[in-house]
């Protein structure tokens, strides 16, 4: 199978997941891609940090982690990859672009590959669940990656190679920044949290955790509600 050959298959996969007649699920999708509407989830994930490390330098090595992996995936992807390989999205695309089906006059900007969406929420995903070890968490935050990687293709913004090229950097950009978190945190750790059913393998309890997932709940409620009443 030749490129051209993978590229028009890509092109035929967007087409058939771009979209629908629906316009609960148009909004409920416009809701769930847009960055503010996770900010309980990144601030609950603060509050997890928080809570559960024994310094102040070892929690702003957390954080600084977490925004490495944004910078190493989302702003790199935005800045280099895009304006260097140049492929159209679909919304742009002069072959398919007419028959995209468009949410609210959503079209993105020129150049989709790869997905900063992908990438961004997958190394965050991949990050948090080597650093916290639940794998209810981590079952959690990749669903969420793959729903933000879903609003991507149903509004016609990114091609399904698009997402698989940035969730495979996402997943390298947060396994190597994690990897860089374990090799530096182990010098600044001062106490040790014995493991239980109370506690991960990594000392995080339980009960913070649950929060996280309580706040996931919320927002995805939250998004169903919203799409009813707008």
């Amino acid at each position: 199978m030749d490129w051209e050959t993978l590229i028009q298959l890509d092109r035929q996969l967007l087409l058939a997941l771009n979209g629908s007649e629906s316009l609960y699920l148009d909004t409920l999708v416009r809701t769930l891609t847009a960055a503010v509407t996770w900010v309980p989830l990144y601030v609950s994930l603060f509050f997890l940090v928080l809570k559960n490390n024994d310094s102040f330098m070892k929690i702003l090595l957390v954080v600084g982690s977490a925004a490495l992996c944004v910078v190493l995936a989302g702003t790199i992807d935005d800045t280099i990859v895009k304006p260097l390989v140049a492929r159209w999205r679909p919304t742009h695309d002069p072959q398919i672009g007419a028959v995209v089906d468009i949410v609210d006059g959503y079209r993105g900007g020129r150049y989709g590959f790869f997905s900063a969406h992908a990438c961004n929420t997958f190394s965050i995903a991949v990050f948090f669940s080597l650093l916290v070890r639940s794998r209810l968490l981590s079952f959690s935050l990749v669903t969420w990656s793959l729903v933000n990687c879903w609003t991507r293709l149903y509004l016609g913004v990114h091609f399904p190679g698009d997402i698989l090229v940035g969730l495979l950097w996402g997943g390298i950009v947060g396994t190597c920044v994690y990897l860089f978190f374990r090799h530096f945190s182990r010098r600044l750790s001062t106490t040790v949290n014995y493991i239980s059913t109370k506690y991960t393998s990594t000392g995080y309890q339980t009960d913070d955790i649950n929060i996280v997932l309580v706040v996931l709940m919320f927002t995805y409620t939250y998004a169903l509600i919203r799409a009813c009443i707008v």
